[in-house]
């Protein structure tokens, strides 16, 4: 049986949070009160996302959440308006995968171990 988890553990790193929040809107301040709720609307929203998404994967009897997963649940939860950015993120992702693919393979064919690519 799986141990339960810390609340604190189940949350985005206030870091990675507060790096977001700059880029989107550089020129405003933000009170701590308000990255807080911010914070926890992610967390809530992300665990929302994912059980919707575990539903959908038990309900077609699969033991992996994939991305058709994700996108069903946020047409489920009425999330529609964001499936265009959700799959154009999700074929960004993909290049990125295939691009290190393609590297990784580069690197097996050169037949040269890769700490002495390192060094040279």
């Amino acid at each position: 049986m799986a141990e339960a988890v810390p609340e604190e553990e189940l949350t985005i790193p206030r870091a990675a949070m507060n790096k977001m929040i700059k880029e989107i809107v550089p020129s405003v301040r933000v009170a701590n009160e308000a990255r807080e709720l911010i914070l926890n609307c992610c967390s809530e929203f992300i665990h929302l996302l994912a059980s919707e998404a575990n539903e959908i994967c038990t309900q077609q009897q699969k033991k992996t959440i994939n991305a058709e997963h994700i996108l069903g649940a946020l047409d489920r939860l009425g999330f529609n308006d964001y499936r265009t950015d959700a799959e154009a993120v999700l074929k960004d992702c993909k290049a990125v995968a295939a691009k290190r693919r393609r590297q990784s393979t580069r690197l097996e064919n050169l037949g040269i171990p890769e700490e002495e690519l390192l060094r040279q």
